[in-house]
Order: C-alpha cells, then sequence, then structure tokens
C-alpha cells in the first residue's frame, strides 16, 4: 500500500504543481498572491483536522455522495471498498501536499509557450522538483496519519501502511518490538535508496 501510495501521489502531484505554477506565472492572471495563499493553506492544515474533513466529504451521507447523486449517480460507500478507500488516501495526500510545490515554483519566472516551459522553466525548477520529490518520498514511506484517521486501515488491511503497521504491532496488538524495529530500518533503508536515485538522476546535465 505504501508502494502504491508513492507511486501515484507523487508523479500527480509534481505534475499538477508544475501544471499550477505555469498558470500562476501568467501575466493574464490577477491576484496571484491570493490564488498562491490559497493553494498553500492546506500545506498549513492540522494532519488530523484535514483527514476528519476528507472523511466526512467521503462518508456516506457526505457532500462527495450527495453530489453523485445530485447529478444521477449512484452514492458510493468509499471506505468499504478497498480502490475507492486507496483513492480517497490519494486524493487526500495531493489536496494537502500540491501547495507546497506551487508555493516555491511559482516565484519562478518563465514564459507561458510550452517550449520556453519545457526548456527554460522546468530546468530552472529541478532544485525544487528534487527537494519535492526526496521529501514526498520520505514523507509518503513514513505516511500514516491517513491511514489511521481516515480509513482505519480498512476494509480489512487494505489501505494499512507501513508506519500504521508498525504502530499496530508496537500498541495495538500483542507487541513485536523487535519485527517494528526491522521494518523501522526498512523504512529508512528505502527512504535513503530512493533519495539517492532522485539525487543522482537530478545532478545529471543535459
Amino acid at each position: 500500500n505504501t508502494i502504491f501510495y508513492f507511486i501515484v501521489q507523487v508523479p500527480i502531484m509534481l505534475i499538477l504543481a508544475l501544471g499550477l505554477a505555469q498558470l500562476l506565472n501568467s501575466p493574464h492572471i490577477k491576484g496571484k498572491g491570493i490564488f498562491r495563499t490559497l493553494i498553500f493553506l492546506p500545506c498549513a492544515t492540522s494532519l488530523v483536522s484535514y483527514s476528519m474533513i476528507f472523511k466526512s466529504l467521503f462518508a456516506p451521507d457526505g457532500v462527495v455522495n450527495r453530489v453523485l447523486t445530485s447529478i444521477g449517480g449512484a452514492p458510493v460507500d468509499w471506505f468499504q471498498s478497498t480502490w475507492s478507500a486507496r483513492w480517497v488516501i490519494i486524493i487526500a495526500l495531493v489536496w494537502r501536499w500540491t501547495g507546497y510545490s506551487v508555493y516555491e515554483a511559482s516565484y519562478i519566472d518563465g514564459a507561458t509557450p510550452f517550449q520556453q516551459f519545457i526548456k527554460i522553466t522546468v530546468p530552472l525548477l529541478k532544485p525544487t522538483i528534487l527537494m519535492t520529490a526526496i521529501m514526498s518520498t520520505s514523507g509518503t514511506l513514513q505516511l500514516f496519519d491517513e491511514s489511521m484517521n481516515l480509513t482505519g486501515g480498512g476494509p480489512g488491511k487494505s489501505t494499512m501502511t507501513l508506519a500504521h503497521y508498525i504502530y499496530n504491532i508496537s500498541f495495538v496488538e500483542t507487541p513485536k518490538f523487535n519485527y517494528a524495529a526491522a521494518l523501522s530500518v526498512f523504512i529508512l533503508a528505502m527512504g535513503a535508496i530512493l533519495s539517492a536515485i532522485q539525487m543522482k538522476v537530478g545532478v545529471k546535465r543535459d
């Protein structure tokens, strides 16, 4: 589950962040400061608070199901299906962390044409992209709050992350501290390896 969140969420977040950063650099947009603040605000939201908000939004009688019903769709029991519960976590993560990239990247002056975006803006943003990718990798490998507060790891254990599992075998189930410690070292090693790969790719010159 943790690897799935990492593979899906980080690329979506980075691509969305770059797109929003490019839009916010457009000379035709007024009130950029307001938009930047609004996009960054989720990053300053308490992890528990925003998890509770998303749990309410995707509840059986929540806003999302009401919208689906109003347009002729059928309500979905988001937290009782493995894949729908996973996607709720992905959506929550993207909402929470995309603004972190945009807030930093949107200060870079770039041209709006696609070719200039690819050849000028993106290269200039490489340090920010690299930093965000490394921090997102580390954060996703340690993902706990969303699994704990949004889905409780359910249905069953189908959305449980490594950090949540370590917590359970340490404090909820019969304590297995040696096993928990081994898994913690595994997370540390995975984070170091993935960060090293990203650093290696990031420092290459065209």
